[in-house]
């Protein structure tokens, strides 16, 4: 006997295999600031929770030893580069040294775990 879709059972995922909209995610900001210049530039980024009822989580900064390093962090968070956002905050890093990336809901297991915690 075939049962209709909604009396199916479904096949059991693990956390790591449901899309990322699917994912429990937390509301914050990333904070990138910018260390030295020329070849010997290095960005520090910290994510800051903005959900009240979350357990409160101290920031941990992520070291990025170069723009590269942080271009790959920004991809593993999930970071969308196509968001005039997302644009400018990084050329205010460039210009000004500093800047946030708001208004962004990541889940919980695509933020990197800090390098001070290794």
């Amino acid at each position: 006997m075939i049962r209709p879709p909604s009396q199916q059972q479904r096949p059991a995922t693990t956390a790591g295999s449901l899309p990322l909209a699917a994912r429990i995610k937390a509301g914050g900001f990333l904070h990138i600031v910018r260390h030295g210049t020329g070849s010997g530039t290095m960005y520090v980024v910290t994510y800051h929770r903005l959900q009240r009822e979350a357990k409160p989580v101290l920031a941990q900064p992520l070291l990025a030893e170069s723009p590269q390093l942080l271009i790959d962090i920004l991809e593993k968070v999930g970071v969308d580069f196509r968001l005039r956002e997302v644009r400018g905050a990084l050329a205010d890093v460039l210009r000004l040294g500093s800047a946030n990336i708001p208004d962004l809901w990541i889940a919980e297991d695509a933020i990197p775990k800090p390098l001070t915690e290794s």
